[in-house]
């Protein structure tokens, strides 16, 4: 719980040529060894990604890219894999050599940048054998091999960083000195020894803003909603067990889930609560989409590749075909597909989810996440949302 999640992160990705440097440059940046070094043109066929803290940017995330025109089969799979990269980049650094002229294939990672709204920096490496003027302000001349311009890199990335402004999770919903009970399962698919991400951010967002925190399992809530002195101002659930602490939650207790309070951190909240009712309408056959953001092993009892599943067939009466996604993995075609189910998205940024959210929007496909789904077919939608809606 001490250490800012990648999600949380500015992510700064490096594009660029082969052979261009990015991948010198991003050692200098980073101070150490991250990714490999060579003259052979393609060293980099995977995205290298290293977090850390970089002043004076801060909680950072740098991305080392394959070469942009890198060739063949592999090489049209490693530049596809690039373009992925700038669905989580926060700020792209395009990496070019100051020796020869802009290339074809960097004036279109321009475009991408400019087209996808990516405040970037160009910067201008092997400054040591062909030094030129800098003719935008978003421009730097840089040497990896000597370590000349990195602060002044720096300084440009820190400008281009926007004051975050403070994201809602509980400190609207439960004030100082009020208690929230939460709500833990722990079964088959909880992580042996240790809490998921929004249940620890909800616990220190609690304790930041002087609220408590009474945590508990479904087997013992009951109990230790009846032991407390006073109602809670707030009951926080794990989703997978949304229906049973609802009937076992007074009426006048507000209610909701680890996963709606994530959608509506994410920004995706509104959107969800429109696809959530979409679930009504799905038929046999039909294809839904289940995305985790996350890479976790999948138990036999897991939420998203059997639960879910079994909820929407069971809800339906229908049996429409299931198909799955994990981590960065997200499909670049969706019109196959009737609805996209995501989860929570606490493992990926805030711009990834947008950025899955406004495909889905474009083709017309609805979308939602767990945790409004599974409050929908529950029936309990409306109380685990209305005092979340603006």
């Amino acid at each position: 719980m001490n250490s800012t999640p990648s999600s949380s992160r500015i992510h700064i990705g490096f594009f660029g040529l082969r052979n261009a440097g990015k991948s010198s440059l991003v050692n200098r940046i980073t101070n150490q060894e991250l990714s490999v070094v060579s003259d052979t043109a393609g060293t980099t066929t995977d995205p290298v990604q290293k977090a850390m803290e970089l002043l004076p940017l801060g909680s950072v995330l740098i991305i080392d890219t394959p070469g942009f025109d890198d060739e063949g089969e592999l090489g049209e799979k490693r530049v596809k894999k690039t373009k992925q990269i700038l669905a989580r980049t926060d700020i792209a650094v395009l990496v070019t050599d100051a020796s020869k002229e802009m290339t074809a294939s960097e004036k279109e990672l321009l475009k991408l940048f400019e087209a996808k709204h990516i405040p970037y920096v160009i910067a201008k490496n092997k400054s040591d054998i062909a030094a030129q003027s800098n003719d935008n302000s978003n421009e730097v001349s840089v040497s990896a091999l000597l370590g000349t311009g990195i602060d002044e890199l720096k300084d440009k990335l820190g400008a281009l960083v926007t004051p975050a402004q403070e994201v809602r999770l509980t400190s609207d919903l439960v004030k100082q000195g009020e208690t929230a009970l939460l709500v833990v399962p722990i079964d088959k698919s909880a992580p042996k020894g240790r809490l998921i991400l929004p249940q620890q951010q909800v616990i220190r967002d609690l304790l930041d803003h002087g609220a408590t925190a009474i945590v508990t399992r479904d087997d013992t809530y009951s109990a230790t909603l009846a032991a407390l002195p006073q109602k809670p101002a707030l009951v926080i659930c794990d989703s997978q067990v949304f229906g049973e602490v609802s009937k076992a939650t007074p009426s006048d207790i507000r209610l909701t889930s680890f996963s709606i309070l994530m959608a509506r951190m994410k920004g995706f909240l509104h959107t969800a609560l429109k696809g959530a009712e979409k679930i009504a309408q799905i038929k046999d056959d039909d294809k839904v989409l289940i995305c985790e953001g996350c890479t976790h092993h999948r138990q036999c009892e897991d939420i998203g590749t059997v639960k879910l599943p079994n909820l929407i067939r069971k809800f339906t009466g229908a049996n429409p075909h299931f198909e799955f996604t994990s981590g960065h993995g997200f499909p670049d075609d969706l019109s196959p597909y009737k609805l996209i189910i995501h989860c929570g998205g606490c493992m990926i940024t805030e711009k990834e989810v947008t950025y899955r959210m406004n495909m889905a929007i474009d083709e017309g496909i609805p979308f939602t996440n767990y945790g409004t789904a599974i409050a929908f077919m529950k029936g309990i939608l409306k109380r685990s949302t209305e005092m979340l809606e603006d």
